[in-house]
């Protein structure tokens, strides 16, 4: 943000520029804590998850198969199912580990090529769940930051240059250069927004109505508003519809392996 500093130098307003630098850089940080707020409990739950079936399958299905086996007869499918996902564990589990490291390590090199940041980046936006909360991100990064550099006497094209780089996805990124090309052309910026199509037609309404009237930096900081406010939803949603998920999949994984194990002592009774 040098530009927005020499701006004000230039125009004598530098304590104005770093108070809204300052009130920027707390709202942007504040955006990605409620970010990391969402993803950071189904990622621990997912963890534990995967850890507690390892143990089961590792260490507590083994006692049940030996108690089986000095049973004799047949086991039910459910039961031989675990049973064989058990020995399956016990045998791969090393080659299991490492697959998932090599898969982790391929996709970020994957990740760090042009391309791969295109599909990747492209598959999170249309993601059906996530995807939205990525895009309401986006809006509201991109408004505030033009909007701040705007409202600090930084050349519109200059501004974009910035808030291409700092976009965070390259969907985004590659759009807002476009923008920035076409508005050197003498085009509305309205105009490559809506070609876009990473940007919601209301969004696209508004900007085109501030660039209007003269106002696109006043606009841009009421759509910035705006769409804080609804991550702050969209998390809140997010949060709220995991949680229940994850407790029917943890609970419904550690049940189905309970009653598995059991269904053969439960045979046995009836038998008797």
């Amino acid at each position: 943000f040098s530009n927005m500093i020499e701006a004000g130098e230039i125009g004598g307003i530098l304590d104005t520029i770093l108070s809204r630098l300052a009130d920027f850089k707390e709202k942007s940080m504040a955006l990605q804590k409620k970010i990391k707020g969402a993803m950071t409990y189904p990622v621990i739950c997912l963890f534990i998850a995967i850890l507690i079936l390892a143990v089961i399958l590792i260490f507590v299905i083994p006692v049940f198969e030996e108690m089986f086996a000095s049973m004799g007869g047949a086991l039910p499918a459910p039961t031989q199912f675990v049973v064989d996902a058990s020995a399956f564990a016990q045998s791969n589990g090393f080659y299991m580990v490492a697959a998932a490291f090599a898969a982790s390590f391929l996709f970020k090199k994957f990740y760090a090529t042009e391309k791969g940041k295109l599909k990747v980046d492209g598959m999170l936006l249309h993601a059906p769940v996530a995807g939205v909360l990525i895009r309401k991100v986006a809006v509201a990064k991109f408004t505030r930051t033009l909007s701040t550099m705007l409202e600090s006497g930084v050349p519109i094209l200059d501004a974009l240059q910035v808030v291409a780089k700092t976009a965070g996805n390259k969907v985004i990124e590659q759009a807002v250069f476009h923008v920035a090309d076409s508005i050197a052309e003498g085009r509305p910026i309205a105009e490559p927004l809506e070609e876009s199509g990473v940007f919601p037609n209301m969004v696209v309404q508004m900007i085109n109505v501030g660039e209007s009237v003269g106002a696109l930096d006043a606009m841009l900081e009421k759509i910035a508003d705006f769409y804080d406010e609804e991550v702050d939803q969209a998390v809140e949603n997010l949060t709220a519809m995991i949680e229940p998920f994850m407790m029917v999949f943890l609970g419904g994984t550690i049940g189905g392996l309970v009653v598995a194990m059991y269904l053969p002592i439960f045979t046995m009774a009836d038998a008797i």
